[in-house]
Formats: C-alpha cells, sequence, structure tokens
C-alpha cells in the first residue's frame, strides 16, 4: 500500500497492508501529525537473511524515566517527558505475499496531544531533506552562522513551520557532515581533500612532510590559478607567517604578490610546525618546486632571522628585503626610552629610510643622528645598519620592488584570513575557508577587469599622445600614476645640456626648487639614464625622463620603458605546470556556464509549479523523470572513458609481452606502468610512492632534522592503505622515465630515504 494514497482522515486498523516497513512507517507518522503525537521507532525481529519479520511503532511518550540510583544527585535533571503511554502500531511480515500487516494497535493515549499549530515540532516530524542539507551545507561554506542559515531557510519556505526541522536539528546535521569528512582522521581527509583537488584539476600541487614518527610537520599547496599568478606576477613576492588560524596554532605562511591592478594575488600557502630554519628551508624549496624554479626577484619579508638564513641557502640569487613596517614597530620597541618630547630621532630615522636617495647624504644624517642621541654602543641599531642595503632607499632605489616596501599586502590578507576562520576548525574546514579568501581575491580582480573595460580612463591633457598610449596600454591605477609623473614633468625646467657624440646629458630640476637630477639621452637607442632610478625599482618611468622625452620630441612611451605586468592584456599568454602541460585556472567552467543557464529557468518552473497542489505534483514526477535521464546520460558518458582505459590497458600488456619474449630481462607491468608507459595524469597507490626517497629537487640537507628512516608500519601510511584505491597521489612519472627511483615525484609525502627499500 502506498501511503500517500491514503485518504487523510485514514486511521489505522487491524489487518491492513503494507508493500515494505518505510511505507507503513510513513503512514503511522502522518496520522500521528494530525492527531498530535510522535511516533518512536521501537524493537524489530530479521530472519538469517535480514529481512525485518516484525516491528513495532509506539508513541514516544511510552515507558516511564527511570529513577536516579546513585548517591548523589546530579545538578541538572532533565523534565520528564514519559508518561507510560501504551498506543502503538505492531507490523508483521507475511512470508506467503511478502507484504506487512498490521498485527496489534493500540490508539488510546494518557497524555494531552499537540495541536496542528506547533504538531512540526514533534522529533518524528522533523527532518533535514537532502536538497534542504545541501543547501545548509553551502550556507556553511560561505560563512553563515547557523542562526543565519536557519533563518534564511524560514524565510524561503514561508515561515519557521515550513522548514520542517529546527535549529538543533541542524546543527546536528552539520556535526555530522564534519565527522563524515573526518573519516579517515585528519591527516587522511587532508590527503583525501588534496586526492580530490588533483583529479578536479591536474596542475594542483601539494606537499606534505612528516618526522621521524610518522607525524605531519609541514604542509604546503597551490592550485592552478596561484600557478598562473606567480607566471604572470612573481616577480615580486611577499612572505608572513600568522597565528591562530587553526586549532593547532600551526604558523600559516601565505606567499603573496600583487597584480596590476595592485590587488593582492596569492601564489601559495603552507601550515608550518614551527618556525625554524630547517620548516623554512622546506617551505622555500617546495615553494621553488611548485614553480618549475623560477625564483621571484625580490622577496619582502619581516626581520626573522631564520627566515632570512633559509633565504640565503635556498634563494641565493632572489633579493631579500625587509619589511619597513616592522622594522619601525622595532625601533619604537627598541628604542623608545630614548624619545623624549619634541625628539627628533623618528624623523631623522623616517628620513634615511624613506627620503634619502644619495647614500652620501644618507651615512652623514645617520652618523648625526647617532652621536647627537649617543646610540654609539646600541647594538639593535648598529645591526640595522649593517643590512641597510635590506630596507633604506638609497640602497634599494636599483632593485626591482613594484613600489613596495613593506609586507602590508600579507598584512591586509591576513586579517582577512581571520575574518573567515576560527580557532576550532579542522584541517578540511581550514582548507575550505582559506580558499573562501582566495575567491574573494580573485572576484575583486575580475571586478577591476570590468570596471577597466567598462569605464574610460580620466586623461587629464586629451591632446598629449604620449598620456594617451599610456591610457591604452597601462591599468586604471598604473596610468594615474603615470599621469601624476607626467603632470610633474610639465613643471620641471632644463638647468643646462652637455652634448657629446652619442650621448646628450641634462640638468633636470622642478621650477619652484629641489633636488638636481641627471638625466643621459642616448641618441642611437633613444634609451635614458637618470639618478632617481624609479623606473629600475617601480617599472614606470619619472617625470625627469619624460621631461627629457618630450624635448627631444618623444612623444609616446618607448617599447623598452613599459612593463609588461602593468598593462591591460598581461595575462595574455600561456601558462606551464611542472610536468609541461598547461594550466587551466579552471577546468570545470562550462560546468559553470551552463549551470548559470539551467537555475534561473529551474527555479522559475519551482516557483510557478507551488502555486497549486496539482502543478506541484506534476512538477515532480516531471523533475524526477528528468532526473533519472540525466543520471542514465552521465552514466553512459562515465562508462565510456573506462571502457577506452581498459582497452589502452590491455594493448599496454600485449606490448609487455611482445617485449618479455625479445628481452628476458624486460620489467613487470606493473613497474613497466610506473617507470613511465602511463600519462602524467595516472595515479600510483601512496603506498608505493611511500617507499621512495625524496625527489632530487629538494636537498636532502634541507629536510627537517626530526626526519629519518621509516618503518614499515607507520601511522599515515596505515589510514592511507585503508582506502588505498580512493586516496592517491600523482607522481611525475614522464620525467621520472630514466631517472633514479628517487627523483622525479611531485606530489609527495616527503620522507628520508630508506637504507634499503621495504618490499611491496
Amino acid at each position: 500500500m502506498d501511503c500517500s494514497k491514503l485518504a487523510e482522515n485514514r486511521t489505522p486498523e487491524l489487518g491492513m497492508k503494507f508493500n515494505s516497513e518505510e511505507d507503513a512507517y510513513k503512514f503511522y507518522n502522518k496520522y500521528a501529525f494530525k492527531m498530535g503525537f510522535s511516533v518512536c521507532k521501537d524493537y524489530l525481529n530479521k530472519d538469517k537473511d535480514g529481512v525485518t519479520t516484525s516491528r513495532r511503532y509506539s508513541c514516544c511518550k511510552e515507558g516511564v524515566k527511570r529513577k536516579y540510583e546513585c548517591d548523589v544527585m546530579p545538578k541538572r535533571t532533565r523534565a520528564p517527558t514519559k508518561t507510560g503511554c501504551g498506543a502503538k502500531m505492531v507490523i508483521v511480515l507475511f512470508r506467503g505475499t511478502m507484504k506487512y500487516c498490521v498485527h496489534d494497535l493500540v490508539l488510546e493515549h494518557n497524555h494531552e496531544l499537540h495541536i496542528a499549530q506547533y504538531a512540526h515540532m514533534m522529533p518524528s516530524q522533523r527532518k533535514v531533506s537532502v536538497a534542504q542539507g545541501f543547501q545548509a551545507e553551502i550556507s556553511e561554506d560561505a560563512g553563515l552562522s547557523l542562526k543565519q542559515s536557519h533563518d534564511l531557510m524560514g524565510t524561503e519556505a514561508g515561515g519557521m513551520g515550513n522548514v520542517g526541522y529546527t535549529r538543533d536539528d541542524l546543527k546536528r546535521y552539520l556535526r555530522t557532515r564534519r565527522e563524515r569528512s573526518l573519516k579517515y582522521g585528519e591527516a587522511g581527509s587532508m590527503l583525501n581533500y588534496f586526492q580530490e583537488q588533483t583529479l578536479e584539476n591536474p596542475s594542483f600541487f601539494h606537499a606534505v612532510q612528516l618526522d621521524c614518527e610518522e607525524q605531519i610537520t609541514n604542509i604546503f599547496w597551490a592550485d592552478a590559478g596561484m600557478l598562473i599568478d606567480y607566471n604572470f606576477f612573481g616577480d615580486v613576492v611577499t612572505f608572513d607567517t600568522t597565528y591562530k588560524t587553526n586549532k593547532e596554532y600551526r604558523p600559516l605562511g601565505v606567499f603573496v604578490g600583487f597584480n596590476q591592478h595592485r590587488q593582492i594575488v596569492i601564489f601559495d600557502a603552507a601550515l608550518m610546525y614551527d618556525e625554524t630554519i630547517d620548516s623554512f628551508k622546506w617551505v622555500f624549496g617546495t615553494f621553488l618546486e611548485a614553480m618549475c624554479g623560477k625564483h621571484p626577484n625580490t622577496i619582502l619579508t619581516d626581520q626573522d632571522h631564520a627566515m632570512a638564513a633559509a633565504l640565503s641557502i635556498v634563494m641565493p640569487e632572489t633579493f631579500h628585503g625587509l619589511c619597513t613596517f616592522h622594522i619601525r614597530r622595532n625601533f619604537m620597541k627598541h628604542l623608545g626610552n630614548h624619545y623624549k618630547e619634541n625628539s627628533d630621532l623618528p624623523y631623522m630615522f623616517g628620513a634615511c629610510m624613506y627620503e634619502f636617495e644619495e647614500v652620501e647624504q644618507f651615512n652623514r644624517v645617520w652618523e648625526a643622528m647617532v652621536k647627537k642621541h649617543n646610540l654609539e654602543n646600541n647594538e639593535w641599531l648598529s645591526g640595522l645598519y649593517r643590512i641597510r642595503d635590506k630596507w633604506a632607499r638609497c640602497m634599494m632605489k636599483e632593485r626591482w620592488t613594484a613600489g613596495m616596501r613593506s609586507t602590508q599586502l600579507s598584512e591586509s590578507l591576513n586579517a582577512a584570513i581571520k575574518n573567515h576562520l576560527k580557532l576550532d576548525h579542522d584541517l578540511v574546514q581550514f582548507f575550505r575557508h582559506f580558499n573562501r579568501v582566495v575567491d574573494e581575491k580573485r572576484h575583486n580582480e575580475l571586478i577591476a577587469e570590468y570596471e577597466m573595460r567598462q569605464k574610460l580612463p580620466m586623461v587629464g591633457l586629451r591632446q598629449t599622445p604620449m598620456l594617451v598610449h599610456a591610457s591604452e596600454t597601462y591599468s586604471p591605477i598604473v596610468f594615474v600614476a603615470f599621469q601624476n609623473e607626467y603632470g610633474e614633468s610639465t613643471a620641471m625646467v632644463m638647468l643646462r645640456q652637455q652634448d657629446a657624440a652619442m650621448f646628450v646629458e641634462f640638468a633636470v630640476m622642478r621650477y619652484d626648487g629641489g633636488p638636481e637630477r641627471t638625466v643621459v639621452f642616448n641618441r642611437n637607442d633613444l634609451s635614458v639614464r637618470y639618478s632617481c632610478k624609479k623606473y629600475e625599482n617601480e617599472g614606470i618611468l619619472c617625470g625627469h625622463a619624460l621631461k627629457v622625452f618630450d624635448t627631444v620630441g618623444i612623444k609616446i612611451i618607448p617599447p623598452e620603458y613599459i612593463k609588461r605586468r602593468w598593462t591591460k592584456r598581461v595575462r595574455a599568454g600561456d601558462c606551464f605546470d611542472r610536468r609541461g602541460q598547461e594550466v587551466v585556472a579552471d577546468p570545470k567552467v562550462m560546468i559553470s556556464t551552463r549551470y548559470r543557464e539551467l537555475a534561473p529557468a529551474m527555479i522559475k518552473i519551482a516557483t510557478r509549479a507551488a502555486m497549486s497542489e496539482d502543478t506541484s505534483k506534476v512538477a515532480i514526477t516531471v523533475i524526477s523523470d528528468l532526473s533519472k535521464r540525466v543520471e542514465l546520460l552521465l552514466s553512459e558518458s562515465e562508462e565510456q572513458p573506462l571502457q577506452n582505459q581498459k582497452n589502452l590497458n590491455m594493448e599496454e600488456r600485449d606490448k609487455i609481452e611482445i617485449v618479455s619474449e625479445s628481452e628476458p630481462t624486460s620489467v613487470s607491468f606493473e613497474e613497466y606502468m610506473f617507470m613511465g608507459c602511463y600519462s602524467s595524469t595516472d595515479s600510483v597507490s601512496v603506498h608505493r610512492l611511500a617507499n621512495q626517497g625524496p625527489p632530487a629537487s629538494v636537498p636532502t640537507e634541507w629536510m627537517h632534522p626530526r626526519i629519518s628512516i621509516f618503518s614499515k608500519h607507520n601511522s599515515v601510511r596505515d589510514v592511507l592503505m585503508e582506502e588505498r584505491g580512493a586516496i592517491s597521489t600523482h607522481c611525475d612519472v614522464d620525467a621520472y622515465h630514466g631517472r633514479n627511483n628517487t627523483q622525479g615525484l611531485q606530489l609527495r609525502v616527503d620522507v628520508a630515504s630508506p637504507e634499503n627499500e621495504v618490499d611491496e
């Protein structure tokens, strides 16, 4: 019997038959809702085949509360709800018809029944449906609180009574979801998450470092979008660590830069065990490995000594600059006792850091400051002076920094991350919410790209060819900076000019005073050399050079003075990952496009169909049929690649058998597969991968000091081997061919090489 076909006033009767146990429960629960009591699933009996032979459904107030038998009474006790109600319905399976029949029935209750206004609050009437659960998961991923999510669904349903569950039910559902996501423990779930990301996009990179006890120490990851961003904007990088983003209080290190709109872009991130030299070595080494060995020109950090030591070893060719914000803060910390009313100490120090462009002037003011305030023996200030090439403007003016002098981008990102993350988040939640921050930054770039194409640049002098050329070339924010420099050039005057055979030297100064600049113009290649070095440091020409170009008749920006990273079309071009494959930021972009086309139409149909019960039933039937057809088409499309792969595997086996006849020493099929016969998108199990040493691209001396050889039994591998078919990792098998067995592994668990390989 289909309970949906029962009359609204139908009551249970002895001998009533049902096709299944579920039909019997739905009917009795529907009757309970009409009457005003909640149903409790009581005992059941099953045969040896697991088929339910009998079951009893009773009122939730059946039985009595058990008395507390201990000597000490608890401070809080729950109010009793049991009244010993005997209402019940017992069903029994008849073997001849394989239908369930009502064998015993009691309809009378010994308590007051609920009224219809709050009957939806009864436990048996509350359930989080599949659609509601999916919506709740989306709300949680979007950062909505439990109350906000429940209120939103209540508003959509037309009132809390129409939702079908309470806030506590939603809380239990989300908790169960989190427990289910941690089925393999935090370590296994994290690697499973990485594997899912890799399957979605093969360019996803991750690496994990283990200690001698098989405990995870450092975690590194970068998605395809991060690899693309680094390819175009990885010339200047800032790196900083922050705490209080996860429940283990592990420091989070993020590599950050900015794009052509001077907005934050995230290159990759690492959860670190500690902030030691060895940990930083591993992080920086893995960073280079993920970025195909491409070093940044400049990296800015705070004054952490461990970080500086690791950078000098891993990236010796990269210029290491110090964050001026951290230096000023440390200046206040170490020299705060020297501050007096109307003291010029902070102003002199600030001038040395930001203003002076000549080394002689810097040294002269520094010596005067030290002598005036009796700081000759201050160790911190003396140490800062020894590394002045990392922070003083006069020392850094020829270094390419894209105009960055601090890790303020990292500090801003850390603040945004802490707005989305909580201390009680597990690792899987951490990655999910961290991706929200990344998506938010990428969306900001899309907004800037839209406005760049939508709004015309505000050109001050529309008849000036150079400004028109700059407005067509540069991004809006860089064009504003260039236009300001061009405005400065109109206030410049030529003091003198010295001609030579090939070079012309100009002395340029503002009409109202200021420092005198020297600009040398080359007649052959139309290039300029100037003392302020603004182009070398920030990537745009200074007003002095623009004045000279205007004087000699050059009316557009020479191509060699246009930094591509500041142009509108900086992202034109391809990006390739470590395997030489083109990186695609979003392989599912077509899926998103089709979803945007389908979703409004489906919502419109659902809205119209909900107006009446008849149209709602028709819509449910049509959608059910449509869902079945879609699933059928998807299953057919998924079976075809599997069949093609199976045929390919058989062909490879045949090839190996042919080789084996002519080469007695040929390898087995499994070894042949691992040695490079398959494409780089194929998977090998973690068990096989864990028996290999560290990749050659990360030297052994960069490993954590706690790393040692592993035993046959280790915690992480045992967890992963339980689901070795589901949790796997990728190996760069194309690059592996012809190498030693300890090379070529890209997505790996980093462990020290064993003395003797463990047998599989």
